[in-house]
């Protein structure tokens, strides 16, 4: 019988394949149901992971997904839209960021005033990166311009590492609140900050380019296989991250700005990245969805209260919202536009590892309560967002036909409406 909790896992995985389709056309999404199944696990089998290894391998699932995911996302982003296009995720990290960070920090304040600045603005800090895997449905979409998908997938691939620094400043100053010297801090935070925000870029640039260069000579001299290939795009995307963090700089960052150049400066087809994702991938971010179900959602309710779930509710929404329509004023955007890229601000694995390294490391008061209001913001963004992504998505096909008012400047004028096949699908 101890075999059960993977029986039912794979037969999950094997019903999932066979309607995958019509799934990908609803208003689910894989996250939201292998959060499910992860969760149906922890009820029938308490005690599957034991306790010591619960965060431990939480963490590192989640890593190793984020490292992929944003490697292989930043890979199929073009140099030539960016540059065009660079003001919207720009404004949006440089001044919606902030913002955002400000906001959340009052209201974490006034929804728990006996709580230190420093705790305050960590929960804010830790809840503001986006997440690249739980927008793939909007990120990947045709329907949507792709000027608004490369702008959602810039600002989550940058927006963890420009985190970095103001959580760490915040769990110090959290700490000290309390009179608690922390091991192993940065005696200082303004060159740890430089550090972090500028030898991540330089390895991730340098690396990028170097391994195209040697991808493409191989792929010349026909030396390597499609499949390996893959297998190196897979180590780039890893070595990236570990020499950018083994010399001081942010690995998130690195391996962003990394596949960014890999993918821009290969001249021959990037094909099998996509492949990689479709399967690979995809198992990777079953894999992080299931334990996250089975693991931190049931440590999050047993630590749950009202302040934790208005939290959740005002960062998805209010405090994510507000800024970055701020910061997106006089862009020539239109309303439904800002509203889109306020709103598809979903939080995920970069919260979850951020949580947990500070759950792990920094002797602060309530951090039960901080890792439940960042688990709950997590389950709650899984749902949310997946269920509205495909209805929004398709909104600007209607919008562009001139169905809706207030229509977008498409970078994609010539989108046309989805044709329904009899199976009730859609497709272009």
């Amino acid at each position: 019988m101890h075999d059960a909790p993977y029986l039912l896992i794979l037969l999950v995985i094997v019903a999932f394949a066979l309607v995958s389709r019509r799934i990908g056309n609803s208003l689910l999404s894989l996250p939201m149901i292998f959060m499910a199944a992860g969760i149906a696990l922890s009820v029938l089998t308490p005690g599957l992971v034991p306790m010591e290894m619960q965060q431990h391998l939480t963490q590192t699932i989640a890593e190793i997904t984020l490292i992929i995911v944003l490697f292989a996302d930043a890979s199929v982003v073009k140099f030539k839209t960016l540059k065009r296009d660079m003001a919207i995720p720009a404004r949006m990290l440089l001044i919606g960021m902030p913002l955002t960070i400000i906001a959340g920090t009052l209201l974490a304040k006034w929804v728990s005033p006996e709580a230190a600045w420093g705790t305050a603005m960590l929960v804010a800090a830790i809840l503001t990166p986006t997440d690249a895997a739980l927008g793939q449905a909007v990120v990947s979409s045709p329907s949507v311009p792709e000027r608004i998908r490369q702008s959602i997938n810039v600002e989550s691939g940058l927006n963890d590492g420009l985190a970095v620094p103001v959580i760490l400043a915040a769990a110090l100053l959290a700490a000290a609140a309390t009179g608690t010297a922390v091991e192993g801090a940065p005696e200082n935070l303004w060159l740890f900050a430089l550090t972090q925000l500028t030898l991540g870029p330089a390895v991730g640039v340098g690396l990028g380019w170097g391994f195209a260069r040697l991808l493409d000579r191989s792929i010349d001299n026909q030396s390597i296989t499609t499949v390996y290939q893959g297998i190196l795009f897979l180590a780039v995307a890893f070595l990236t991250y570990l020499v950018a963090e083994s010399v001081g700089g942010n690995g998130f960052i690195a391996v962003f700005l990394g596949g960014l150049t890999f993918g821009n400066c290969l001249r021959n087809d990037t094909t099998f990245i996509e492949e990689f994702m479709e399967s690979e991938g995809q198992l990777l971010t079953i894999a992080t969805f299931t334990i996250f179900g089975a693991v931190m959602v049931p440590l999050a309710l047993d630590h749950a209260s009202w302040k934790t779930v208005v939290l959740a509710l005002l960062y998805l929404s209010v405090i994510r919202m507000v800024p970055i329509w701020l910061s997106l004023t006089g862009l020539g955007l239109s309303r439904y536009e800002k509203f889109f890229l306020g709103w598809f601000g979903p939080r995920g694995l970069a919260s979850i590892l951020f949580a947990l390294l500070i759950y792990d490391e920094y002797p602060i008061p309530g951090s039960d309560e901080i890792l439940a209001c960042v688990v709950l913001t997590v389950m709650i963004s899984v749902v949310l967002h997946g269920v509205s992504a495909q209805p929004m998505a398709q909104r600007f096909l209607h919008r562009a036909a001139g169905e809706l008012p207030d229509a977008p400047r498409s970078s994609s004028p010539t989108a046309k409406p989805l044709a329904q096949d009899d199976d009730g699908s859609h497709h272009p």
